[in-house]
């Protein structure tokens, strides 16, 4: 009978990592820019693997392909799986199927991180390791652990609810410093909100490979904890009871989920909703069990972000919308649906 799960789990897996390709190769061949599909994947393949295959792009249209679609594609998989595999670790975490990976303050303090960079004129946000995203790297980092240095402050048990407490007063705490420097600064603002709203924009490789170790290696260690937020979600006595060191468990998860968001907020800013509404789809569609959720976040967090990023970037074209605006015209409405459908039970 334990073949029976493990097999739907493993067809899912592969569903999941079908749409995940299937999302990259529709984001590759289309854009803005008039090139031809066939000739798109072709020097995609040439570029990603040893194989050679004729085709007739010329220099610009191979620059294109290689310098701005591909890396672009590449960074939506890792921030998309990043924020999915961060929403669905705090939400078990918490207890919580509405948390998000902001829950503990990254967005506060990421956005307070890069609102001093700009007004100071450290960077532009472009490029790896650029101090606007140092800064809100730091930033997020900071927030968080002051959210656990207050929470442990406040109860000795780190319970789920005093950290989700804490974490709204530091957030508060670092809004109204971002909210002081954007006042002090107006010449920034329209700078410091574009960065708010989210974008994947990319002039190479450079912030794909900066993500890429630090992706890797958190959705790992996020991915083979499935057990660990299954036996959490019974509550912090009964996970007592089953053997679990509960709060060792939610120190670890908390950091390394804290840090990958902190790591995708660098390099992409703001973008709401992806922690929130792919955990809860993929949950409402492949039941309650984490070593189901979190992998499955992964890949429709992916391939979620990289069609988001493809309307952001031909909606209006040559125009481009941030992308977090695409991802809050989506999340908005299935949170109001999420808030309906609690409030009937």
């Amino acid at each position: 009978m334990n073949l029976r799960p493990a097999a739907a789990r493993l067809s899912w897996l592969v569903g999941g990592a079908l749409f995940v390709v299937a999302a990259c190769v529709f984001a590759l061949v289309v854009g803005p820019t008039d090139i031809p599909r066939s000739g798109v994947l072709a020097e995609s393949v040439n570029r990603l693997t040893p194989l050679t295959i004729d085709n007739d792009l010329t220099e610009t249209q191979r620059s294109i392909v290689w310098n701005l679609r591909l890396p672009r594609v590449v960074l939506g998989v890792l921030v998309g799986a990043a924020l999915a595999t961060s929403g669905a670790t705090y939400q078990g975490v918490f207890r919580n199927p509405l948390a998000d990976p902001y829950l503990l303050g990254v967005a506060a303090g990421g956005g307070l991180g890069a609102t001093i960079a700009f007004v100071n004129g450290w960077g532009d946000a472009t490029g790896a390791f650029d101090a606007v995203q140092i800064a809100a790297f730091i930033g997020a980092l900071t927030s968080v652990g002051l959210t656990w240095i207050v929470g442990v402050l406040g109860d000795q048990s780190r319970s789920a609810t005093s950290l989700i407490l804490a974490g709204v007063a530091v957030a508060s705490f670092f809004t109204a410093a971002q909210t002081f420097l954007q006042q002090r600064n107006a010449d920034d603002i329209r700078q410091i909100y574009t960065w708010f709203l989210g974008g994947l924009t990319t002039s190479g490789w450079d912030e794909t490979l900066q993500l890429l170790p630090v992706a890797i290696v958190c959705v790992i260690v996020l991915s083979i904890s499935g057990r660990t937020l299954d036996v959490l979600a019974v509550g912090d006595e009964e996970a007592t009871m089953l053997g679990l060191s509960v709060g060792r468990s939610r120190v670890l998860l908390v950091v390394v989920a804290s840090l990958l968001t902190a790591s995708a907020v660098a390099v992409s800013g703001l973008i709401a909703f992806v922690g929130l509404i792919v955990p809860h789809t993929v949950r409402l569609l492949f039941g309650p069990s984490f070593r189901t959720i979190v992998p499955m976040s992964i890949a429709v967090g992916a391939g979620f972000l990289v069609l988001c990023d493809l309307a952001a970037r031909t909606i209006l074209s040559p125009a481009e919308l941030p992308i977090g605006v695409v991802t809050a015209f989506f999340g908005a409405p299935f949170f109001v649906v999420i808030l309906r459908t609690a409030a009937a039970r």
